[in-house]
C-alpha cells in the first residue's frame, strides 16, 4: 500500500491512497483525514485503508489524476525525527572531512541525533538556505515511521512496530557542522529542514526487497541530472532499522509517527558512487589531494528515486531545488 499527503489539507495535509504506478490516487478521509491520525490507530484503519488501495489498484475505486506537485510530505510534520548514521564507510569519511577520530563505542552502539520535525519541505519543493557559503548537502537515506514503541523495546521486538517506509533527503550545512560538532552538544543549525518522498509504503509493498530490518535495494541520487552515486540501501549497514528503534527506546516511549533514518547510505564498493557531496569530495582528496566537486549551489537540482527491479518507481521521486532564504 502506498500513501501520500495533499497539501491542500493544511498542516497535516489530507491523506490519500495512492496507486503502484503514482498515477492515480484516492482520498482516504472517510478512514483517516491524515497519516498522522492513521498511524496513532494503525489497528482499527489499516484492513479499510488495504481494501481502498486493493480497489485502486484494481481500477475499481473512485479516483483521480495524481499530480506530485501537489503532495506534501507523507508526514508534513512529525513529533519526532531521528536519524542515525549506521554506514560506516561514510561516517568515517564524513569525519576525517572534519579531522575527527571515529567515536570509542561506534562499533557497539550507533550514532544519532534528534533533528528538526515540526516542519518538511514538500517532495517536490524548494530548499531554503540563507547563504551558499553553508557548504551545503544532500544526503539521500531511508527512513521508517512507528507506531507506538515502548520504553526498553528489545531490538528482536522492534521490527513489528515499522508501519512504513519511506526516502529521505536529509540536508546539511557542513561548514557548521565544523563550528556546531566541536561544542558536544550536537546538531542544530548544521541540520535544517529535510524532505521525504512523495509516497509513503506499508513493508509488504516492497516484497522480497525487505526482510524485516533493511531494504535491499539501490538508491540513486542526481544533482542537476548528473548521477552522484547508486549505492545500494541493504549492503553495509552496520545496524538495522529494529536496532535503531531499541537504541532509541532505552531510555523514552517513541510515539505513533516516531520518524527514524538510517543515514547516508554508502557501500564499501566505491564504484556504485555516493549518496552525499561530502563522501565525493572526500574520495577527491584521497585520490587526488584535494575536493574538486562543489557542495551545492543556488539554482542546483537534487533528484533522489529508488527504481525496482520491475522497474516501478517505489516511493516517487524526491525533486529540490535550492534557492536563497527569505531572511528578516
Amino acid at each position: 500500500m502506498k500513501l501520500a499527503s495533499l497539501s491542500s489539507g493544511g498542516r497535516d495535509g489530507s491523506l490519500v491512497v495512492v496507486d503502484r504506478h503514482l498515477k492515480r490516487a484516492v482520498a482516504a478521509g472517510r478512514i483517516a483525514p491524515t497519516l498522522q491520525y492513521a498511524i496513532e490507530r494503525w489497528p482499527a484503519v489499516i484492513g479499510a485503508l488495504q481494501k481502498l488501495s486493493d480497489d485502486l489498484n484494481a481500477e475499481s475505486a473512485n479516483s483521480f489524476a495524481l499530480d506530485l506537485t501537489e503532495l506534501a510530505s507523507p508526514l508534513p510534520r512529525s513529533f519526532q525525527f531521528l536519524d542515525g548514521s549506521v554506514y560506516l564507510s561514510h561516517m568515517k569519511k564524513a569525519r576525517a572531512a572534519r579531522g575527527v577520530a571515529m567515536p570509542p563505542n561506534y562499533e557497539t552502539e550507533p550514532l544519532m541525533y534528534q533533528g528538526m520535525s515540526d516542519q518538511f519541505i514538500a517532495p517536490w519543493g524548494e530548499m531554503q538556505v540563507p547563504s551558499e557559503d553553508l557548504g551545503i548537502d544532500f544526503e539521500a537515506e531511508i527512513a521508517v515511521v512507528t507506531d507506538d514503541v515502548p520504553m526498553g523495546t528489545q531490538a528482536r521486538d522492534a521490527s513489528k512496530h515499522i508501519k512504513l517506509v519511506m526516502l529521505l533527503n536529509d540536508y546539511t550545512l557542513r561548514a557548521l557542522t565544523k563550528v556546531e560538532l566541536p561544542k558536544q552538544f550536537g546538531f542544530l543549525q548544521a541540520k535544517p529542514t529535510s524532505g521525504f518522498s512523495p509516497v509513503t509504503v506499508t513493508p509488504d509493498e516492497l516484497g522480497l526487497t525487505w526482510d524485516g530490518e533493511k531494504v535491499n535495494l539501490p538508491l540513486t541520487s542526481y544533482v542537476n541530472d548528473v548521477c552522484i552515486g547508486r549505492p545500494n540501501a541493504g549492503r553495509d549497514m552496520y545496524f538495522t532499522y529494529p536496532e535503531l528503534i531499541a537504541h532509541a527506546a532505552r531510555t523514552r516511549r517513541l510515539s505513533a509517527g516516531t520518524i527514524i533514518g538510517a543515514g547516508t547510505i554508502s557501500n564499501l564498493d566505491e564504484s556504485v558512487g555516493c549518496a552525499c557531496l561530502a563522501e565525493v569530495r572526500a574520495n577527491e582528496e584521497i585520490e587526488r589531494g584535494r575536493a574538486t566537486t562543489p557542495f551545492l549551489k543556488y539554482g542546483d537540482r537534487v533528484r533522489i528515486e529508488m527504481i525496482a527491479e520491475d522497474g516501478l518507481n517505489v516511493f516517487g521521486t524526491i525533486r529540490h531545488t535550492i534557492i536563497p532564504a527569505a531572511v528578516a
